[in-house]
């Protein structure tokens, strides 16, 4: 992946501590499947969950905020080790200013991600604020970085690989993985 380098991004990335997303659209591709027996499920990517363990092993901590609650969601987070996973928040300024408070951290050391204009608030209060390629029109106008990758298909990865190389840490935490032929 190539790391971009827009004027101020480096400067934002550098102080974030915590990352804060949302799910339809950001970690899913914003489908939302319901079966016969009205069991609602989503398409989650591995490589998204792939960056969120690598984020958690930096020592950084991860959140989820989304509008909608699905039990998935509850199970996706709890797999990951999110904590906490807020659903069915109909403010999510007021949510994310909640879990900057309750984790000790300013809005400086924030990163927000999400994709549709009930995130623009959140996105408001963030540091650095993020959202996937196919975000709405509202949203690419607002944020401090567009992914080159859309919600569902490894965004969320490739914001961590961004911030995490832009604070040095890229290469300590993949060294583990690295083979030694």
């Amino acid at each position: 992946m190539t790391i971009a380098s827009t004027p101020g991004l480096v400067e934002r990335c550098i102080p974030i501590e915590l990352l804060v997303l949302d799910v339809d659209g950001v970690l899913t591709d914003g489908a939302i499947i319901v079966d016969d027996m009205g069991i609602e499920s989503k398409h989650f990517h591995v490589k998204d969950g792939s960056g969120i363990t690598l984020w958690r092993k930096a020592g950084k901590k991860v959140a989820i905020i989304s509008g909608r609650s699905a039990a998935c969601v509850e199970i996706r987070g709890e797999e990951l080790g999110i904590a906490p996973v807020i659903q069915g928040a109909s403010d999510k300024k007021t949510a994310i200013l909640g879990v900057i408070h309750d984790l000790g951290y300013e809005p400086r050391q924030t990163c927000a991600m999400g994709d549709d204009v009930a995130d623009l608030r959140m996105l408001g209060v963030a540091g650095l604020a993020v959202c996937p390629s196919d975000a709405a029109a509202e949203v690419l106008e607002s944020v401090h970085h567009v992914s080159q990758l859309p919600g569902g298909r490894g965004a969320v990865r490739e914001v961590i690989e961004l911030i995490l190389t832009h604070q040095g840490l890229w290469d300590g935490v993949i060294a583990g993985y690295r083979s030694r032929i």
